[in-house]
């Protein structure tokens, strides 16, 4: 009876002491307030420990009344009481003592330790967290050497962005496809985890699935992958020795919304990235319409110019006449979508179908849809379509999912021709082209892409170009296909830009007016001493291209307009910007008061969108200064942004205040609130 009533007080003991045991969770941070991973938890006196995961989020098992003891690197050791509450959640204080400078003595003398700098801190944080992952792995097999190169993993949903941990650095998922191609070579090894394992180790960033990765050099910094072709800007030139300026209309926008998306994300912006032409005609102005035979109007302006006073300001403008909806004719469209491995990201792929579906929504019975896909390979999977069979359409899209390398050259050749097959000779044919850009499989290189888009254009099916996603994106590459292909490249980052192509603009992305649209400008030398065209670097053509009826330029949609500016120095000014030649002895210029009050003459040539021969306009610009018209402040506005942003030399020391002053009174009625994020947005460039 003794004994038994031992045991029970024994069992009544071990679960009264049970019952004091408890669950603790909470997270820990660091002193911004951001997750910190990989903080050694453990409660004091005893080998019970953990670690914060990827999150920030642990969990310990304690008892009422014990001391937990948070360490990091860098960071003042924390001692919590375990006492009724089972969240212990706090940011980690910065050890002062371990950053300042301290004095010790050895051997007698006096050595002074240095401040670690920042980096030091970091790569000593990042060493760390790379260690506690070692430790987390527990010296398990590593496999997959190399990387899986854009194939799924045995284990891993390729449909759903997985996480990337690089020399204990996590990679944001959009950069996953930079990781994905990087050198085989570089890599030391690669351990795989499935999702479950993932998770419970780095927290719900690897709900996916994981790849940790320590490279050769132990350090690997990530970069852009992206490509832009390389910009010089345009310098002044002489009347004498350059009387005629000639180039290729360009309505593209992408530069602009790429911009922004940088901005955005704080990031550095690459000088090539800037093309003020695309920046300038982002914006709508107020162009009238076209009253004649002719499919747009002419608009010149003449200012002075508000970063220099001794220059003034030419704007040429050209309004492309606007169709309604139920008048463009019958259209035959064919999606051609990269659903490789490098569109797996949220911001590319899923935001690509979400895009397409605006497109879908505006379709009439009379148009006609197919889709083609290109990975490894390139297939049909959705044969030409009614346009009021939305689901169907719709449906196909859904569908769709990333995975395998970049065949671009296939899929082209396989959207052409079937746009061949179904032409339609009294509608609209045309490929829109949605993708990241990089092709890695087949006819790759830009020379390569502008070679096979020579020869496709020829059938009379045109080229949307539309390109989607950063961290590879190829600019430099969908810009030559645009061009070379008689369309147009947009960059759609977000669903509000989308709706600006796919709604304002449906008409003008999709229906051309007019083709091989050239400018040329002959600026009177009486007038006219030297002049620049800012922006349409990559656009330029030899003067001689102006008549050649079989040099390609650009195209102009439905509603569209172009506008180009130039800054000129008068005569009889003087500028530190150009530097006059000496006079000519063979090729003298004779000057007539004929023309006295001409300040320019500008010939257009255009072909109609089925025609081989180019038709000519002429306008003159009378010499006349006048107070700038809200639009020209809006404009000059963005030029100059985009000049400060190119490091340009011809700035004349201005300011970002200055781009904001002249936004402000160019912002006008803004009914879209374009403009009006476009001066937030030069403000957030102010405070990177």
């Amino acid at each position: 009876m003794k004994n038994l009533l031992q045991i029970i007080l024994a069992l009544l003991f071990t679960i009264q002491a049970n019952s004091q045991e408890k669950t603790i969770s909470g997270t820990i941070a660091d002193e911004n307030g951001l997750p910190l991973p990989g903080v050694n938890i453990v409660v004091k006196g005893t080998s019970i420990g953990t670690q914060t995961d990827f999150d920030g989020n642990y969990e310990i098992k304690a008892n009422l009344g014990d001391i937990l003891t948070y360490s990091y690197l860098g960071y003042v050791t924390a001692e919590k009481l375990v006492g009724t509450a089972s969240n212990i959640s706090f940011a980690m204080t910065v050890d002062s003592e371990y950053l300042e400078e301290v004095v010790i003595t050895a051997f007698g003398l006096a050595r002074t330790r240095r401040l670690p700098s920042e980096a030091q801190i970091k790569k000593q944080k990042q060493q760390a967290y790379h260690n506690s992952i070692t430790r987390q792995l527990n010296g398990k097999a590593i496999v997959n050497k190399g990387l899986y190169n854009g194939q799924t993993i045995k284990g891993i949903n390729g449909k759903r962005p997985i996480l990337y941990i690089v020399d204990g650095v996590p990679i944001p998922y959009e950069y996953n496809s930079v990781i994905q191609n990087m050198n085989a070579n570089q890599i030391d090894f690669a351990k795989v985890m499935k999702p479950v394992k993932a998770k419970e180790v780095f927290g719900k960033a690897a709900k996916n699935g994981c790849v940790v990765i320590t490279t050769k050099s132990g350090n690997y910094r990530l970069e852009s992958d992206e490509s832009y072709a390389h910009i010089t800007e345009n310098d002044f030139k002489g009347i004498k020795t350059a009387p005629l300026s000639t180039f290729s209309i360009d309505v593209d926008k992408a530069s602009y919304s790429n911009i922004r998306r940088m901005i955005n994300n704080g990031q550095q912006i690459p000088i090539d990235a800037v093309k003020i032409e695309e920046m300038i005609n982002y914006f709508n102005y107020n162009y009238p319409q076209p009253n004649d035979e002719h499919p747009f109007s002419i608009n010149t302006e003449q200012v002075e110019t508000p970063w220099n006073k001794e220059t003034q300001l030419v704007k040429i403008g050209l309004q492309g006449k606007t169709y309604l909806h139920e008048e463009l004719p019958p259209s035959n469209l064919v999606f051609l979508i990269d659903v490789s491995g490098s569109m797996s990201s949220q911001n590319k792929l899923p935001l690509l179908k979400s895009a397409f579906k605006l497109l879908v929504n505006q379709l009439r019975k009379q148009d006609k849809v197919s889709i083609v896909v290109y990975a490894g390979a390139a297939g049909v999977v959705l044969k030409p379509t009614s346009g009021d069979k939305k689901e169907q359409i719709i449906a196909a899209l859904n569908q769709l999912q990333s995975g395998g390398s970049t065949a671009g050259g296939q899929g082209i050749e396989l959207a052409y021709t079937l746009a061949e097959k179904h032409f339609n000779r009294k509608g609209n044919n045309r490929v829109i082209l949605a993708t990241d850009g990089d092709f890695n499989v087949g006819a790759s290189s830009d020379l390569a892409m502008q070679d096979l888009i020579e020869q496709k254009r020829r059938s009379g099916v045109f080229l949307s170009v539309l390109g989607f996603g950063y961290g590879n994106y190829k600019d430099s590459k969908l810009e030559t296909l645009a061009d070379k292909g008689n369309g147009n490249h947009a960059y759609i980052d977000t669903m509000q830009e989308a709706q600006k192509v796919f709604g304002k603009e449906f008409g003008g992305t999709l229906y051309t007016i007019a083709k091989d649209v050239k400018i040329q400008v002959e600026f009177n030398p009486s007038k006219v001493k030297a002049y620049r065209l800012i922006g349409y670097e990559n656009r330029m053509l030899a003067d001689e291209d102006f008549v050649d009826d079989t040099k390609d330029a650009g195209e102009l949609g439905s509603g569209h307009s172009v506008t180009a500016l130039y800054e000129i120095i008068l005569a009889d000014s003087k500028s530190d910007f150009f530097k006059p030649v000496p006079d000519l002895k063979y090729s003298k210029i004779d000057l007539t008061n004929n023309y006295s009050n001409e300040l320019f003459t500008v010939r257009f040539r255009y072909k109609k969108p089925d025609g081989n021969n180019s038709i000519e306009m002429i306008h003159i610009h009378k010499d006349k200064v006048q107070d700038a018209s809200v639009d020209m402040e809006f404009i000059s506005a963005v030029a100059l942004f985009g000049m400060q942003i190119r490091k340009s030399q011809f700035t004349n020391n201005t300011y970002i205040d200055n781009v904001i002053q002249l936004a402000e009174k160019g912002r006008g009625k803004d009914e879209n609130g374009y403009r009006a994020e476009f001066i937030r947005l030069v403000e957030s460039y102010n405070n990177l």
